[in-house]
């Protein structure tokens, strides 16, 4: 079979991006993309752990998989957070899995390759939970517009509930330097739009000698950018959001106003049992710090329900916490129980039936209120960064506005990395249908 790879990426834009240092390792060992997993010689499931669901989705793809492996000799290789913490369980339920991989390894998997090739009865792995991650590996973007940068890798945090620093390790900033080169270079290359990745991008450079943190490293990335660049970054803890990184976001051209806050719950109580370290009056002020620095800041969050002794009291506490803010955007899910967590076997667990209630009750909030703000919205001209065709919409374009909101309106692919003005003229839930704004040059100016 020719030499060609499949990814199959699953979870957060932090495994999005990863699968890109993924591809790129394989393209530079000769391999091509292939289409889907029938065509490939090697097969990668990019895992997510975050939460239950998608961890038992892993098991069940991996049924689905071993049909290659049977009729075209394919590698299959898990990787990601589900190699890290259930490497055990794999081999155990999915003895035809060829390697592991965990987060802090990538750079092995050419090496693994190699040594399967010699010998494929030995399943090979590589699960270095601690590592330095190299700088400098290859990298196969997936757009030609918008390019995302790790600045940090795992997490000290230690939530409750959290199992993201057992399967990716300590916190561990970049250097400056070498962020800042990728960065230039992607400018440099054509891109319109850089996001900025972290598990918590505002921890950067506490681990670091040099002293810088991340307003500053803001600063240096506004430095590289010309008239129309955009930067963005995910995600935010909100005990480690100073009055300097709202100012950092306020003063410099190319930092959008977005900010993906996850609140988590709407009750001190619940939250010190998360051991999140800040309240909901903590919160709430960061919040209005940034609308006031912020008039059109896009915000958006996650909301947790169920978590272990959350009374049906605590539970309306965020409902209504969720009204008073009305975010732009809230991803909600259920408390499960992640293993070797704190939360793991704390008392009181919730009963599934009520968690599957509360979810109900929380993502029609939700999206009643966003349904609301996007129609407040309307009318509106704001600027969009145009990122690709519309795949629903023929003779249809869809962006970004500098305040996360996804815009579709008539175009073709010669506006792909314009940024347009562009009028809201029809709202949903998940943003507008508009109409580009007469004029034709691109469109600069702050929202």
């Amino acid at each position: 079979m020719d030499k060609r790879y499949f990814i199959y990426t699953m979870g957060c834009q932090m495994n999005e991006r990863d699968s890109e240092t993924l591809a790129g390792l394989l393209e530079a060992a000769g391999y091509a993309r292939a289409e889907g997993p029938g065509e490939a010689a090697v097969i990668l499931l990019n895992t997510c752990a975050v939460r239950e669901k998608p961890e038992h989705k892993v098991f069940s793809l991996l049924g689905e998989m071993a049909q290659y492996q049977r009729r075209q000799g394919a590698l299959l290789g898990v990787c990601g957070c589900v190699a890290q913490t259930c490497a055990a369980e794999i081999r155990q339920r999915a003895p035809q899995v060829d390697f592991l991989l965990g987060p802090r390894n990538y750079a092995d998997l050419p090496k693994l390759l190699e040594e399967l090739a010699r010998d494929r009865r030995q399943p090979a792995e590589a699960l270095v939970w601690d590592r330095t991650i190299e700088e400098g590996l290859p990298v196969a973007r997936e757009s030609a517009v918008s390019a995302s940068v790790n600045i940090a890798h795992g997490c000290d945090n230690y939530c409750a509930y959290c199992i993201v620093p057992y399967a990716r390790g300590p916190l561990q900033s970049r250097e400056p330097e070498p962020v800042l080169e990728e960065v230039r270079s992607l400018l440099d290359s054509g891109y319109r739009q850089i996001l900025l990745l972290g598990q918590n991008v505002n921890a950067y450079g506490q681990d670091l000698a040099s002293g810088i943190d991340f307003p500053e490293l803001l600063y240096k990335v506004d430095q590289l950018c010309t008239a129309g660049q955009r930067v963005r970054f995910t995600t935010s803890h909100p005990k480690d959001v100073p009055e300097r990184l709202l100012e950092a976001m306020r003063d410099l051209p190319s930092v959008c106003e977005w900010l993906h806050l996850p609140l988590q719950a709407g009750d001190n109580e619940v939250l010190a049992r998360m051991g999140r370290g800040y309240t909901v009056e903590q919160y709430l002020d960061i919040v209005g710090q940034a609308r006031e620095r912020m008039p059109g800041l896009g915000l958006s969050t996650d909301v947790m329900v169920g978590f272990p002794g959350e009374t049906e009291a605590q539970f309306e506490n965020t409902h209504r916490l969720l009204e008073r803010i009305e975010f732009d955007q809230a991803f909600t899910f259920k408390f499960s129980p992640r293993p070797g967590t704190a939360a793991e076997t704390l008392p009181e667990q919730v009963p599934e039936a009520a968690k599957q209630e509360r979810l109900q009750r929380l993502a029609a909030l939700v999206a009643e209120r966003a349904r609301e703000v996007n129609r407040r919205q309307v009318g509106e001209v704001v600027e969009v960064l145009v990122e690709e065709a519309d795949p629903r919409s023929a003779g249809h374009v869809r962006g970004r506005s500098r305040a996360n909101k996804l815009m579709i309106f008539p175009g073709d692919l010669e506006l792909v990395g314009q940024t347009l003005p562009v009028r809201a003229e029809e709202a949903y839930l998940w943003g507008f249908r508009g109409s580009r704004e007469s004029g034709g040059a691109e469109h600069q100016a702050r929202e």
